[in-house]
């Protein structure tokens, strides 16, 4: 096969910020094929929202916490729900994903892909660490660089080759294998009241119903008894370590705030513009207020984790918040899925 052409299309995409990777990647992508579409309408249909605390699985040397879902859903379930058809592929060599990166585009196709943080010169040193399920979007190539839309930024930018194939297939859990994924074709029409409940239908599954411990609602008070014995069980550099993981995956790999239940709650204030709903307008200020004892949550940890003399709160404080957070959580959730089924 021969070798894809140095400098490939510059596609008309347009590049906008949004609060988080994959739901941002999925409506800009979407937007490029004219699709309307809000990045909380694309985090809701998708069912981004989540929460998970695995002991076992090691991230950075710390028990793994996720406040989303896993990554590559959020563009399946969204697209899947409104009728567009898409390709996703992964492979076991990089020079055979960046080749057909380059085939891709030089059909003028966008490209969605997974990533690792890491890999990623034109982020800050400080938010480059081991995490692989960052997404973004390559449009274009000039000459040994590729044109990159990455959502949490607010302009586009462009990447060495050579820090793409690194990013693309970094090690670690989860591995990205080079994983890419674009728009196939876009239906003249979506049914967006269906997608919507679709989406909030399996949100509400997803955190009610998990039978094991360390998912969903059952996963708040499970993360809950082990804050609380962290002091204990753990030295204090080590539970500060535990602690501030919690807080990176809630505030920095999240939207910037409350992990991920501000940015449901504009999905559901969108929905009820939609649909003329007022009670899912009435879930979303619910949700709101929740995210704001997240957030409240996160500043707590903070101070412990940071050692300060001010406001400083106990770990059973924090667990005991925590505990509080998930049980309105789960009682809005319960009531949410009932609404649902109208």
């Amino acid at each position: 096969m021969e070798q894809a052409p140095a400098t490939l299309p510059r596609l008309s995409l347009e590049h906008f910020q949004h609060a988080h990777c994959e739901s941002g990647v999925t409506t800009n992508l979407l937007r490029f094929y004219g699709v309307d579409i809000s990045e909380p309408l694309s985090f809701g249909i998708g069912a981004g929202l989540f929460f998970g605390h695995i002991p076992f699985l090691k991230v950075n040397g710390t028990p793994g916490t996720t406040f989303r879902t896993w990554p590559g859903a959020i563009f399946k379930r969204a697209t899947q729900r409104l009728g567009i058809q898409i390709h996703s592929q992964k492979f076991s060599r990089p020079e055979q994903a960046m080749q057909a990166l380059d085939e891709v585009l030089e059909r003028g196709i966008p490209v969605g892909m997974q990533t690792s943080v890491y890999y990623l010169p034109y982020l800050p040193e400080a938010f480059r660490f081991h995490f692989n399920a960052h997404n973004l979007v390559v449009y274009g190539k000039e000459g040994d660089e590729y044109l990159v839309s990455d959502p949490v930024l607010e302009t586009a930018t462009r990447i060495h080759t050579s820090d793409l194939a690194k990013a693309r297939f970094a090690k670690g859990a989860p591995e990205p294998k080079g994983f890419m994924y674009y728009v196939k074709q876009v239906p003249p029409q979506s049914d967006y009241p269906n997608a919507i409940l679709a989406g909030i239908r399996q949100t509400c599954f997803m955190m009610l119903s998990p039978p094991l411990p360390w998912f969903g609602c059952n996963a708040f008070a499970l993360l809950a008894k082990k804050i609380r014995s962290y002091p204990k069980t753990l030295s204090t550099r080590k539970a500060a370590l535990y602690l501030g993981n919690i807080i990176r995956m809630q505030e920095e790999i999240g939207t910037g705030g409350a992990g991920f239940r501000y940015l449901f709650a504009a999905f559901l204030q969108e929905a009820a513009e939609r649909m003329h709903r007022e009670d899912l307008k009435k879930f979303s200020e619910e949700l709101t207020v929740i995210g704001d004892a997240w957030r409240n949550f996160a500043y707590s940890a903070a101070r412990i984790v940071k050692a300060r003399t001010s406001d400083l709160v106990s770990f059973q404080q924090l667990s005991d918040q925590l505990l509080d957070i998930g049980h309105r959580e789960k009682e809005v959730l319960k009531r949410l899925r009932k609404a649902a089924q109208k």
